[in-house]
């Protein structure tokens, strides 16, 4: 799996915990949207596309179907999103 384009939207909103939109192609074919890079009280983390539950909860819509492509898209997408950060 190649991550082949990795776009980042900063979020403008101070007082939002969610820091950036992201959108990465997959081999130049599968595109996924809106990622949400999160400032947790230990650092960034990425929060996949997710959908509410009748029940009030939220489940994701993709996702990873282990920890190291977790892992790996997590690394990509956080370099991205501090990449663009720091061009401002």
């Amino acid at each position: 799996m190649k991550i082949s384009d990795v776009r980042v939207r900063i979020v403008k909103n101070e007082t939002s915990k969610i820091k950036a939109s992201v959108s990465f192609t997959i081999d130049d074919c599968f595109v996924v949207h809106d990622i949400k890079v999160i400032e947790g009280n230990e650092g960034y983390f990425i929060a996949m596309p997710s959908r509410k539950s009748p029940d009030g909860g939220f489940k994701d819509v993709v996702h990873p179907a282990n920890t190291e492509t977790r892992e790996l898209i997590s690394g990509i997408v956080l370099k991205a999103f501090n990449e663009a950060k720091a061009a401002e």
